[in-house]
């Protein structure tokens, strides 16, 4: 997995996750992150020979304790890109090298990083489970109805069974998995009479929620929607990127109507955007102009505060994307279904 992030890369795409990323290994080994980021640095020159290289100050940048920084700058210095020196720690030369050592502040600046929120993962473990099952469980109900097993799920992970139970509970309030009482929890398959069920929900709902939400919306914060909208035209798209987009109009917008179970509600009606971002991540083609197009209408409204005309354009919005989701899932229907982890079996 990775996980530092650049433009929120930590996000595996479906892709990693279908080739069995192990998410454990890169979790723990967070020396060889720090060494990773280290050694891009140094190649491409990007900071002054001789600048000293110290194990508290790069702990505190990358969100670490001391032990894994240790490892990654022995490393480097073995590798032959940071040499030792009279004082502490190490300095940017050869070994062979008579360089003046050079202390000055290491900062995110300095290292060429200063557009990266977190370069090391600090999530807990039952957060990573969550965000891979998440990942996994999507685009299996796409391709079929799955059994998922616990305890081989917890030997998957190397993680106890609880964390599995917690995860697989907090995904099936999102409608990715359900369980009956003394059976297994089961995904799909996603159908294109549940889409349309689906939508019905969203298409009532969204419009309703988006009129009361419309005066509470911060006028600053829909003019950077509207901008990211129309600067996504054209583009293709990370699944993070997408998933933005959509959740910014169809949650963010309608948090503020102050409705939690109506919110609640939506949310478990996700299945129509995981369609839409699996369909985008497979097949690595630029997002279609027309969704963005009525994201940009809605927006516009908005800020016209005309929240008859948002909601209206919103239940348009979402017929059209009835349409268009149904003919992605079409398309996925025929492509080869991608290699799931041991821990799912198809019904």
């Amino acid at each position: 997995m990775i996980i530092w992030r650049a433009g929120w890369e930590r996000k595996k795409t479906m892709r990693n996750i279908m080739n069995g990323a192990d998410m454990d290994d890169a979790g723990s080994a967070r020396y060889e992150i720090i060494r990773q980021v280290l050694l891009n640095v140094l190649q491409q020159n990007a900071v002054p020979k001789g600048l000293v290289l110290l194990e508290g100050p790069l702990a505190q940048l990358f969100g670490t304790s001391r032990v894994p920084v240790r490892r990654a700058l022995s490393m480097l210095h073995e590798e032959g890109w940071i040499a030792r020196f009279e004082g502490r720690g190490f300095i940017v030369a050869r070994d062979d090298e008579d360089i003046e050592p050079v202390r000055i502040a290491l900062t995110r600046e300095l290292l060429g990083l200063a557009h990266h929120e977190e370069l090391v993962d600090t999530r807990s473990t039952g957060e990573k489970v969550l965000e891979h099952l998440q990942g996994v469980l999507s685009t299996a109900m796409i391709f079929g109805c799955y059994q998922v097993d616990e305890q081989d799920a917890a030997h998957y992970y190397t993680t106890s069974r609880g964390v599995i139970r917690e995860s697989l509970m907090r995904l099936r309030d999102k409608g990715l998995v359900e369980k009956e009482p003394y059976s297994q929890w089961l995904t799909g398959p996603l159908t294109a009479r549940e889409l349309g069920d689906h939508f019905e929900i969203r298409a009532n709902l969204e419009p309703a929620a988006l009129r009361k939400a419309g005066e509470r919306l911060d006028v600053d914060w829909l003019k950077s929607r509207l901008d990211n909208a129309k600067k996504s035209q054209g583009k293709q798209l990370t699944a993070i990127e997408l998933e933005t987009l959509e959740e910014d109009l169809h949650i963010r917008c309608l948090e503020p109507a102050g409705n939690k179970l109506m919110m609640q509600i939506l949310r478990q009606h996700q299945s129509p955007f995981i369609v839409t971002r699996i369909f985008y991540d497979l097949l690595r083609i630029p997002v279609d102009s027309a969704m963005l197009d009525e994201h940009c209408l809605v927006y516009e409204f908005l800020l016209k505060r005309n929240w008859e005309l948002a909601a209206a354009c919103m239940k348009d919005h979402l017929e059209r994307a009835q349409v268009r989701t149904l003919q992605r899932l079409k398309v996925l229907s025929v492509l080869p279904v991608p290699a799931f982890p041991d821990f799912m079996a198809r019904r």
